[in-house]
């Protein structure tokens, strides 16, 4: 509980919005028929203290998630889905009973692990309408982390598109049983098994991990949790040192930038360009990311629009007339392995008082085409393009 304590003294100062991960193995038995099942029913007595501490301190949580890898075929160990069902109903009726005021009552978040169709369906049947809040899931696209071939998996389009599969699940049974909150990716880091001790803490990370969110957003993924925010090779932060990592900069231009309402882009052109489009965060405009994963090649791009009323189909090029916002990380040297990047030519480094450095836009006259430099990330907003979806 000390730890607790300072824990809530740092989430204080900071105003995060808190999930808290709950033990959803307390209580049961190892099976002695069949290798990694857990059996019996979750109790509940040691939450229930938690809780009740938790709520005499005044400490805010916004959601509680039951377990983590017990889905499917788990993680070292797995629970029936049936059972996981009834499991997070007593969890609901516990935050119900404790957290009396409807609104300020924590969500339910679950079952926080790997998609498998028939287990997320039995779990959604048996647990009912309006227990779960949140559905939430991991990704680990990347694989386990000291796969010699993590770099290549990066660098290639048609396996960065693999997951969109998982994506697809996700939101039919989103859309079939319809929790609150939706779907979320509440643990991600590429990698598994504390992330890539080559790869995680490079600029070339970001190529996955900016894909990811941009791909999550079009499946209507509503929150996208990295993994971690220090730990492992994986942290935003140098485990160490507390200086950020290249990924750290890019997920900090994402949150600025970026709002939450998700355009539909096509393009016609190569498949290592990946682009996604949301309504600027900051309003007027629109918002793009562009990855470009190509070794050797840059692109000159051009956008149109779809006039009101042509069923969405890009018909006329878009040429603004206000100065175009332009952010450009490239790495520091060229060579993706680097764990420096670079904004507009300045390394990303903390100031003598260990600031987060300025992050500003290069201006960019709108006649011009939109110019992404080989293997880089760029954000666009532009201030004058009209996407109805967006006013």
């Amino acid at each position: 509980m000390e730890r607790w304590d300072q824990l809530n003294r740092f989430f204080n100062h900071t105003g995060v919005k808190l999930t808290f991960g709950l033990n959803a193995l307390f209580g049961r038995n190892e099976s002695q028929t069949e290798k990694g099942l857990w059996i019996g029913d979750w109790q509940p007595q040691n939450t229930r203290d938690f809780m009740q501490y938790t709520i005499s301190k005044g400490y805010k949580v916004d959601s509680y998630e039951f377990g983590n890898q017990l889905s499917g075929s788990g993680m070292g160990a797995k629970v029936d889905a049936k059972q996981y069902g009834k499991d997070v109903i007593v969890l609901k009726n516990l935050v119900k009973e404790l957290y009396a005021h409807p609104e300020t009552q924590p969500k339910v978040l679950g079952p926080g692990g790997f998609y498998e169709e028939k287990w997320f369906n039995t779990f959604l049947e048996v647990s009912g309408h309006g227990i779960v809040d949140g559905l939430t899931h991991h990704i680990y696209n990347l694989g386990p982390g000291d796969d010699p071939n993590m770099m290549n998996k990066i660098l290639d389009p048609s396996y960065l598109n693999q997951v969109s599969q998982t994506y697809k699940g996700v939101s039919d049974v989103v859309n079939k049983f319809r929790p609150q909150l939706g779907a979320w990716v509440s643990e991600s880091g590429g990698a598994l098994n504390g992330g890539s001790k080559d790869v995680s803490r490079t600029f070339a990370d970001g190529f996955w991990y900016l894909d990811q969110m941009g791909m999550a957003s079009t499946y209507d993924q509503k929150v996208f949790c990295r993994q971690a925010l220090i730990g492992g090779n994986y942290g935003l932060l140098n485990a160490t040192t507390f200086v950020p990592n290249p990924d750290y900069y890019g997920a900090l231009l994402w949150h600025r930038l970026m709002g939450s309402t998700v355009l539909a882009v096509t393009k016609e052109s190569d498949p290592n360009l990946r682009v996604y489009a949301h309504c600027a965060k900051k309003k007027p405009g629109v918002s793009l990311i562009f990855i470009n994963l190509s070794k050797d090649r840059s692109f000159n791009i051009t956008l149109s629009n779809a006039k009101p009323g042509d069923a969405g189909k890009p018909n006329y090029e878009f040429v603004g007339k206000q100065n175009r916002e332009e952010y450009h990380l490239r790495a520091l040297t060229g060579d993706i392995k680097d764990d420096i990047v670079c904004l507009k030519d300045v390394p990303m480094v903390q100031t003598d008082s260990e600031d987060i450095p300025a992050m500003d836009p290069n201006l960019v006259d709108a006649s011009t085409p939109i110019s992404i430099a080989a293997q880089s990330i760029a954000y666009v907003t532009i201030r004058d393009f009209e996407a109805p979806a967006c006013v």
